[in-house]
């Protein structure tokens, strides 16, 4: 298919609904059902096939034992989402052909989740909130995964074999599963964007997770169905899987709004499937044909208890929440008043987090936004590392308050600031070993303003007539010959006390 309706066109037609699977991994120290290391849980790469034990590999004999890291860590994700836990939930095999699971089967929740009725407000670009509802939140564990090599894609199709780590089996899931959600138009693909950010928010501020999108801890299947305008019913739907980052979902709703639009308006009916979204041209392909319930043969698992947590302990976990995240950005949005384009970015950013520690030790918004969100950002994007990786909040505040007392200037602060990210030193030793502290002594300054104003003889008198703007002359050439270190506000102070004198 190789021309594709617009998105507008797309939208007179017909009204999309959405509705929003987010896997998230859980950072316990083992996994779901066994005592194997849980690679989840760390930034650690394992070799494959060695974070395992015989329960990951199927192994007759082994029996999966449930753990209650991972079942408080659901019950509280629950809770955060607004859920209802159900007194007794129970864990059923998923039934399919599964080539990284070596029992070839999943062990999942059905009709019994733990957590279930729940909804989160999701916060737009605009400042308006769009309450999301989520049918459920049910634990399972992750499959492992598979490797196809020798073909050109990295896909199975064409490839010459494929291998496959056991690691990620067993890995400990929650699985969060919105309701449709119909009636946001074309800000449907900016609601499932910013759903899956405030999911993110959620699982970090609880920490339950690393959610890292781009290692799979956090990852999103969009379901996207088009609705002829005036209809009551739903369209055909499909299903994207696996889209790991924020930028990526937004993209692959609207791929798909217009995919299904331009079928559609050509007579040709949709197909209940799976896709796979391709980052590289911002399309997506066909997976397999969708599968129902049904197909999946659920059925109780024989060796595993049902789950029934005291009604002590949930609470207890309610208890210990934090607060949620649009609640905190509500309260932090008050304090900073930052301008609303500045704090989206550093939303859209993720710096909310080490901007308020930032702020929490000394510095003020204004300047702890100056630094992450530009120069620090502009260092990291051209490393190609995390923001955070380069420097903490207190070299920040260091550095700040260096500014702050008159120490250096903003210039002389870039300077010190790359040296403090190069691993130099603190700011202290980098301004002292640099030579870099701001000239303030008044006999040097006076000094070179007298030296500056023989070359310009009239900017006094042209300040005396009220053009006090000529003192930037003045200014610059101080600031030229003291090597960039004077102290400028200091500067203009004495140039205007002198032409008062003169």
């Amino acid at each position: 298919m190789n021309t594709l309706v617009d998105l507008d066109v797309a939208l007179e037609h017909f009204d999309p609904v959405i509705g929003l699977e987010v896997h998230v991994e859980l950072s316990t120290a083992t996994k779901m059902f066994s005592p194997a290391p849980n690679p989840a849980a760390s930034l650690e790469d394992f070799a494959p096939n060695t974070a395992i034990s015989p329960v990951c590999l199927g192994l007759p004999g082994s029996l999966p034992v449930v753990n209650a890291e991972a079942v408080r860590s659901s019950i509280a994700l629950g809770l955060a989402l607004g859920c209802e836990i159900r007194p007794t939930s129970r864990f059923a095999r998923k039934n399919y052909f599964y080539p990284d699971l070596a029992k070839n089967y999943q062990i999942s929740q059905y009709d019994e989740p733990i957590a279930y009725d729940g909804a989160v407000e999701v916060e737009l670009d605009d400042q308006s909130v769009w309450r999301v509802e989520i049918e459920r939140a049910h634990m399972e564990e992750d499959a492992g995964k598979l490797t196809h090599v020798g073909g050109s894609t990295g896909r199975i199709q064409g490839a010459e074999y494929s291998l496959v780590d056991y690691n990620r089996a067993g890995v400990p899931l929650v699985e969060i599963v919105t309701r449709p959600i119909a009636g946001a138009g074309a800000r449907a693909p900016q609601l499932a964007r910013a759903y899956v950010q405030t999911i993110r928010d959620i699982v970090i501020a609880l920490g339950v997770s690393q959610a890292r999108m781009e290692r799979g801890n956090l990852r999103c299947d969009a379901n996207v169905s088009l609705m002829p305008r005036g209809a009551t019913e739903f369209g055909t739907r499909t299903e994207t899987k696996n889209v790991n980052s924020f930028r990526s979902i937004e993209r692959a709703v609207i791929y798909e709004i217009r995919r299904q639009a331009t079928l559609l308006l050509g007579d040709t009916a949709i197909t209940q499937e799976t896709r796979h979204w391709h980052e590289d041209t911002g399309q997506t392909s066909p997976g397999r044909p969708k599968s129902d319930a049904d197909d999946y043969r659920y059925f109780p698992e024989p060796d595993l208890l049902p789950v029934s947590p005291d009604s002590d302990w949930v609470e207890e976990i309610r208890q210990s929440l934090p607060e949620t995240p649009s609640v905190r950005r509500r309260r932090l949005r008050e304090a900073w008043q930052l301008p609303e384009t500045d704090f989206h970015a550093l939303i859209n950013a993720d710096l909310l987090d080490v901007v308020e520690a930032t702020i929490s030790l000394g510095t003020s918004p204004a300047a702890a936004k100056k630094w992450w969100l530009g120069e620090l950002s502009r260092i990291a994007n051209d490393r190609g590392v995390e923001v955070t990786s380069l420097l903490t909040p207190e070299h920040v505040v260091e550095l700040d308050r260096h500014i702050s007392e008159g120490t250096i200037n903003d210039k002389m602060a870039r300077e010190v600031l790359l040296a403090m990210v190069e691993g130099e030193g603190s700011a202290a030793e980098i301004i002292e070993a640099r030579g870099l502290a701001v000239v303030s002594d008044d006999g040097a300054l006076r000094a070179a303003i007298d030296e500056a104003l023989r070359a310009q003889p009239d900017v006094l008198a042209k300040i005396r007539e009220g053009k006090v703007q000529a003192a930037g002359a003045i200014i610059g050439q101080v600031m030229k010959a003291l090597g960039g270190q004077a102290d400028a506000q200091r500067v203009r102070e004495l140039i205007l006390e002198q032409a008062e004198q003169s």
